[in-house]
């Protein structure tokens, strides 16, 4: 087991350095562009897959960094370069590791490659998990899957809603429901096959923030899939809904610590991307204190300014703490006791929406223009404390650990 170090090893030194000069080299000197309009930037994810940052190869040596800081340390670096065209990089994992996590040998060989495609003809893919009515609360989901016995078949019906790349994936991994009766639980993941009937865009989202990362609905009506496309298998699932139902009877607290569990141990990453954004923008706002001159001196040499950049720099580096502990602990198996996940995001997700924020005070009339990037920096922190669960759930999670009580 890797012992907890705040020491980059050589190997994570060398690729934090070579992110950090895509995202100077690559990101940002795009990211206005594609901010205004809105679209997802293929000619940005063709040159991340050219060097070999679009790829599931690059996020899995990441993720199965012993230490836990590949991924922190990959997500901060890439959204400090800018929020919206990092998730539009990142985003197809979120499909991929439903893959890796939850399908067999053969469907990840057959789906994750198209999920990526390559460096001439790059793809993307969705996770469909949300929907108008169950975002945080996952036990309201409606979307079902009905399995036809006779023509070994899957038939989806709902609607998915904030799907990153939803409508525009190659490949759709879709949540839904196939036993109503004991909760989350009772879901299984799909693959929806590339142009299969039935599966159409809904609404696109004229988003406030993020906006290079393509943001859908997702409208499945009377999708079919094949019998090989539940992700592990039909056998897999059946055992895992009887014992389920067992676990029910006996006790449904222990199928929602289960549930709980998973979520935990997915936020850091959201907190290292908020922890990117933070940073980005604290270092616009240092440099620009220590340039603007007023009454004869840089505006960093008054008190009022100079402890707002402490103060956020103190900010930025708790958050970054309190990420890759947690990121530590998911990935050496040490069980989130107080809720060491979600501390992370809250934290770090407030930090980010806190330190834009001052950013643009510190560059006053300037930082509410799009002449300088804070502004859109602070429109792409907003997210942070909504997305992978509000920053109200990451509260009630962190009191019903710290408590042991059903906190409402």
């Amino acid at each position: 087991m890797a012992e907890f170090t705040l020491e980059l090893n050589d190997d994570q030194k060398q690729v934090k350095e070579w992110l950090h000069g895509f995202a100077a080299d690559v990101i940002r000197p795009a990211a206005a562009e594609w901010d205004e309009r809105e679209e997802t930037p293929w000619p940005v994810i063709q040159e991340a897959a050219k060097v070999g940052i679009y790829s599931l190869d690059f996020y899995a040596q990441q993720f199965f960094d012993p230490t836990g800081l590949g991924i922190p340390v990959a997500m901060e670096e890439l959204f400090w370069g800018d929020a919206g065209i990092a998730l539009s990089i990142v985003g197809t994992g979120l499909a991929a590791v439903g893959v890796l996590a939850n399908g067999t040998e053969e469907q990840i060989g057959t789906w994750i490659p198209q999920m990526y495609g390559d460096a001439d003809d790059v793809k993307v893919a969705a996770f469909c998990s949300s929907e108008p009515d169950a975002g945080s609360d996952v036990a309201s989901m409606r979307t079902r899957a009905v399995y036809d016995e006779a023509k070994d078949e899957w038939v989806l019906n709902g609607t998915k809603t904030w799907a990153t790349n939803g409508g525009i994936a190659n490949v759709h991994v879709v949540v839904a429901v196939v036993d109503p009766d004991i909760g989350s639980k009772g879901h299984a993941s799909f693959i929806v096959p590339p142009d299969t009937p039935g599966l159409s865009q809904g609404q696109k989202f004229k988003k406030h923030g993020i906006r290079a990362s393509h943001t859908a609905e997702v409208v499945l009506e009377d999708v079919r899939v094949p019998g090989h496309c539940l992700l592990g298998g039909k056998e897999k699932l059946d055992e895992r809904l009887a014992r389920a139902r067992e676990r029910a009877k006996a006790g449904g607290e222990r199928v929602k610590n289960a549930a709980m569990a998973t979520f935990e141990a997915s936020r850091p990453a959201v907190g290292a991307m908020a922890v990117g954004t933070a940073r980005a923008a604290y270092e616009v706002a240092l440099d620009y204190a220590k340039t603007r001159s007023q009454f004869g001196r840089p505006i960093i040499d008054n008190q009022g300014i100079a402890f707002q950049l402490a103060d956020m720099r103190t900010r930025i580096d708790a958050a970054r703490l309190l990420v890759w502990r947690a990121s530590w602990m998911a990935t050496t198996g040490k069980p989130f006791t107080s809720a060491e996940g979600s501390m992370s995001k809250l934290y770090a997700s407030e930090t980010a929406r806190d330190v834009t924020a001052q950013a643009i005070q510190i560059l006053g009339g300037n930082g509410f223009t799009r002449e300088y990037p804070v502004e859109r920096m602070h429109r792409d922190a907003a997210i942070y404390t909504i997305f992978e669960g509000t920053s109200e759930i990451q509260r009630l999670v962190i009191a019903r650990t710290l408590s042991g009580m059903p906190i409402r």
